[in-house]
């Protein structure tokens, strides 16, 4: 096992430059899905790495229920600063899985509250709620249910015409492109290994981004979008269902405003390897791939040397 274990604890940092590049450079959806696969290997082999550190300092507990072959000299000397690296791994995975317990639980209970303030309405896919805070927000189907677009009438009326076709043509495209889902999951994966905390951040924006830019399309203006945005923006306070992806929600909301004033982003799925956006995104994958290797590595080592531990019965 060696040193190679505590390496996934290290590489999510080599994500980070292609977190802030991907954010500027790339077309957005292509952006979330990389951040996203990214992030989901690097946690899980930082996870991994982890739970393998946490079995040899249990092992060393006195009164573990684990067989004493695990114990020993050649067990220990499988893993470098086992006295330390072993006893620390223990209470850093459970910090790990009840960060992600807390995150997860906390992302329900949202959508279970939003899921009450529409008890009672009609079953459409747009939900008006009568309120005069201006919101608005896109809230997966589950259990049977339709996807719905949750607006409430004061963001209604602080918009015009075309600004509220750009808001449901937004929801809309967060619905289909399944956006809670890259959200949830690159959450999950910065509370497994605080150095993905960028790739979180970044997701949020480009999935943002990219219903910005399906939205764009679908009304025909990229700047009646982008006027939407700054409208919204500037009279919504924080969305009732803040975990969920909302229109002007996540930003910063000049950015994305900027942006869509540009120009449409090139529809390139993966970026030319000899520019500084394909030389982070070539980085991150050497650094995803180094991780599966060095987990799959350690885990391996440390069967065999359990294996061989382990009395017969």
């Amino acid at each position: 096992m060696g040193v190679f274990v505590f390496l996934p604890l290290l590489l999510p940092l080599t994500a980070w430059p292609v977190a802030r590049l991907a954010e500027h450079r790339l077309h957005p959806r292509t952006a979330t899905r990389l951040l996203t696969g990214f992030a989901v290997v690097l946690a899980v082999c930082s996870t991994l790495c982890l739970a393998l550190l946490m079995v040899v300092g249990t092992a060393q507990l006195p009164g573990n229920p684990l067989p004493d072959g695990w114990s020993d000299p050649e067990v220990r000397a499988a893993l470098p600063y086992d006295e330390i690296a072993g006893r620390a791994a223990i209470p850093a995975l459970g910090a790990v899985v009840g960060a992600c317990l807390h995150a997860l639980a906390g992302h329900l209970r949202v959508r279970r509250r939003a899921e009450r303030a529409l008890a009672g309405l009609p079953g459409r896919p747009v939900a008006v709620l009568p309120d005069p805070t201006p919101y608005a927000y896109a809230l997966p189907g589950r259990r049977g249910r339709r996807d719905r677009v949750v607006v409430s009438t004061g963001m209604l009326a602080a918009l015009r015409p075309a600004e509220r076709r750009a808001l449901f043509a937004h929801e809309r495209a967060h619905l289909d492109g399944r956006h809670h889902r890259h959200l949830l999951t690159v959450r999950l994966a910065a509370r497994a290994n605080p150095f993905l905390r960028p790739l979180c951040d970044a997701v949020a924006y480009t999935a943002e981004r990219w219903a910005d830019e399906e939205a764009a399309a679908a009304v025909g203006s990229r700047r009646a979008v982008a006027r939407a945005i700054g409208r919204a923006a500037l009279l919504a306070p924080a969305s009732p269902a803040h975990a969920l992806a909302g229109f002007a929600q996540a930003g910063p909301v000049p950015r994305r405003v900027a942006a869509l004033l540009a120009g449409a982003p090139a529809a390139r799925d993966w970026p030319p390897v000899f520019t500084a956006v394909g030389m982070a995104v070539w980085g991150a994958v050497a650094g995803a791939t180094v991780s599966a290797f060095s987990s799959a590595n350690s885990a391996v080592t440390l069967y065999q040397v359990l294996h061989a531990a382990t009395p017969l019965a």
